[in-house]
């Protein structure tokens, strides 16, 4: 009797224990289809949506925003205009044309988003992998330059660029805004606002640290960063970073600088005047050459100017030290 009455009550308790979820086989229903599996975002062109409408097997479908903005569904004669909406706005818009379209009477739509292609972000220049990604989520400047390793250093002076360049589309016909971020403050977080949000179609640009070519009679002439700030780039700091004046330099410097319109100048400065403190220290521009002749004066040729000017580091050293 004893072995009956247990027999009995384990098989009272089996229905109970069957509707019981197991922790190694979860029961999903589906509520569980509409959770999105992505941020929340308004969409645009090239973005995947995740369509289902209850019951609707045919309707339970993925779809790709073309680029007019709009997704096409079996069933619905004219396309459906998606273009900057939210998914539950999508939702909505297509449970009514359902019903316009009498197939029917009260549908339960959800819409997800798949994949986003809408909101590229591109980060290029002085960065250790240039990258394009898209914007999912709250994305910062900061965490765009991370996506793309950081900042790149010049390998002879370890100076980083100054700013980082942001660059947005205003539409389709406005003209795009650019935006000039000093890197240091933003770095160092001083002002928060520096690091602003992204929302795609950006393009982030990471200048080259400007350089200048030092020539002729100095120590060590060569190719040498534009300091930050600006203004302590002068002809007395450019000599420094070239390690001093060589022996027998010419009492007349120059300076070679080219204009917007491409045309290359020549400007005399009086070097033995700015170096004895006798007169003002030029300033000095990215790109410039600055060339010291020997004591004979000799002057180097406009062909010269253009070479030095076009090189990159290692040819331009090579042939600053040849013009010496």
């Amino acid at each position: 009797m004893l072995f009956l009455s247990v027999f009995l009550i384990a098989a009272a308790a089996l229905p109970l224990a069957a509707q019981q979820p197991d922790a190694a086989h979860p029961v999903y229903g589906a509520a569980d289809v509409t959770q999105p599996n992505l941020p929340i975002q308004k969409v645009g062109p090239g973005d995947l949506l995740s369509l289902s409408v209850y019951d609707a097997p045919e309707f339970t479908r993925t779809a790709r925003i073309a680029e007019d903005g709009t997704i096409r569904l079996p069933g619905l004669k004219a396309p459906l205009h998606v273009d900057g909406l939210l998914p539950s706005d999508i939702e909505v818009l297509l449970a009514e044309a359902l019903k316009r379209a009498g197939l029917y009477v009260d549908p339960f739509v959800t819409v997800n988003v798949a994949e986003y292609h809408s909101r590229p972000i591109s980060v290029g220049g002085a960065v250790r992998t240039p990258v394009i990604f898209q914007a999912v989520g709250k994305v910062t400047l900061l965490d765009a330059l991370n996506r793309a390793g950081g900042l790149t250093s010049d390998p002879t002076s370890g100076a980083t660029a100054s700013e980082v360049i942001v660059t947005r589309q205003n539409g389709p016909t406005g003209p795009p805004s650019v935006q000039r971020i000093p890197v240091k403050a933003l770095m160092a977080g001083t002002d928060p606002e520096l690091n602003i949000e992204l929302n795609g179609g950006e393009e982030i640009q990471v200048p080259e640290v400007a350089k200048m070519v030092v020539s002729g009679n100095v120590t060590h002439p060569g190719v040498y960063p534009v300091l930050d700030p600006i203004e302590t780039n002068t002809v007395r700091s450019a000599i420094a970073q070239a390690q001093g004046l060589a022996q027998y330099w010419a009492s007349t410097g120059y300076i070679y600088r080219r204009d917007e319109k491409g045309a290359i100048h020549e400007i005399a400065i009086p070097l033995r005047k700015i170096m004895d403190r006798k007169a003002p220290d030029p300033e000095l521009q990215a790109h410039d050459v600055l060339y010291v002749p020997d004591s004979s004066g000799r002057r180097i040729t406009q062909e010269t100017v253009t070479a030095l000017m076009g090189m990159g580091s290692g040819l331009a050293v090579a042939m600053v030290y040849v013009l010496r």
